[in-house]
């Protein structure tokens, strides 16, 4: 049964992924907004065939954005980015994007509007990050008050880029960097779990709510790590670094950042934002109040984070060796 259209800039993102398979079950018709629609094939198979439309959208350009909004019941809002990279900037993307989506959604009196923020956004943040998804918070709300902002803390899921990039890391390097003592706190969140958040709230119609949303346990980064390791079946040092020494690291993880096809595993602004617990705050509303149980990291994480054992599945808990065969 065809619910509506829903609009959905950063979709093809790890979580735009989720939230569209998400939109789909429950029978929407999708409509993802992004600057290269050729890059999104898979998103097509998700649904049924025309459920899911791409089309060119470019947040720089107002009249793209208008254009993907024109029509639709509802908007979700995913784009982010995690580190700057040429044009595209924390005020380009969280601020400046953020608000000409909102207004796009305004002038086309679409009330029916979830906005994903972060855990931690605050206009007086040290992070851009944090800053900068603080500001959008403020600027969607006064241009659409009936938004509702979605918070989730760190995101863990086959494509994460938390878990996946600390396990590469231990790929190469006998040493892992554990940024300020390692004492910051977390809260992850199945990526599958927010997903399901946001398309629940779409099917409520969003009502001027702020949700924050975590999973099950707190974890310091230090604990995260050493489960990490675990998982993988590595044994490697966990070395403190004071936050001086860190912003330090910080700047070599943006040089390897310049390098084709790398990303950066780690930048100063990152190191700032690891300076504050990234934890649901006390009586917000979060995911239960939305009628979900939160999947925990022990239960989805070693599933895909089994390829980095030496020998994938097939690795056998205190032995380097391949395993040994057994008679039939």
């Amino acid at each position: 049964m065809n619910k509506g259209l829903v609009t959905v800039f950063g979709g093809s993102g790890f979580l735009g992924k989720h939230v569209v398979r998400a939109l789909v079950a429950k029978g929407y018709r999708v409509r993802v907004a992004m600057r290269r629609p050729h890059t999104g094939m898979d998103l097509k198979v998700i649904g049924g065939v025309g459920q899911v439309q791409l089309m060119q959208a470019n947040l720089r350009y107002e009249k793209s954005v208008a254009r993907a909004v024109e029509g639709a019941d509802a908007v979700i809002n995913l784009a982010a980015i995690l580190y700057e990279e040429g044009q595209q900037t924390f005020e380009g993307v969280h601020v400046r994007g953020a608000e000409t989506i909102a207004k796009a959604v305004a002038a086309h009196k679409v009330t029916n509007f979830v906005h994903v923020s972060a855990i931690g956004a605050d206009e007086n943040a040290d992070s851009e990050y944090s800053r900068t998804k603080g500001e959008a918070e403020t600027l969607i709300r006064n241009l659409v008050p009936t938004v509702d902002i979605m918070r989730p803390s760190i995101l863990f899921g086959v494509e994460d880029s938390f878990f996946n990039r600390f396990a590469t890391m231990a790929q190469y390097v006998p040493v892992l960097p554990l940024i300020g003592g390692g004492d910051t706190k977390f809260q992850p969140v199945y990526v599958g779990d927010v997903a399901q958040a946001i398309a629940t709230k779409i099917a409520q119609s969003s009502d001027g709510k702020t949700y924050e949303l975590g999973g099950p346990r707190t974890y310091s980064f230090k604990e995260l790590l050493q489960y990490m390791l675990e998982v993988i079946a590595k044994k490697r040092i966990l070395a403190p670094i004071p936050w001086f020494g860190a912003g330090l690291f910080g700047l070599v993880g943006e040089l390897s950042g310049l390098v084709p096809f790398m990303k950066p595993f780690l930048t100063r602004d990152q190191v700032k934002s690891l300076k504050t617990d990234n934890v649901v705050s006390d009586n917000a509303l979060g995911l239960s109040d939305l009628g979900i149980t939160p999947e925990t990291v022990e239960a989805i994480v070693p599933t895909y984070l089994v390829k980095y054992r030496k020998y994938g599945e097939f690795h056998q808990p205190g032995k380097d060796s391949w395993p040994e065969e057994t008679g039939a």
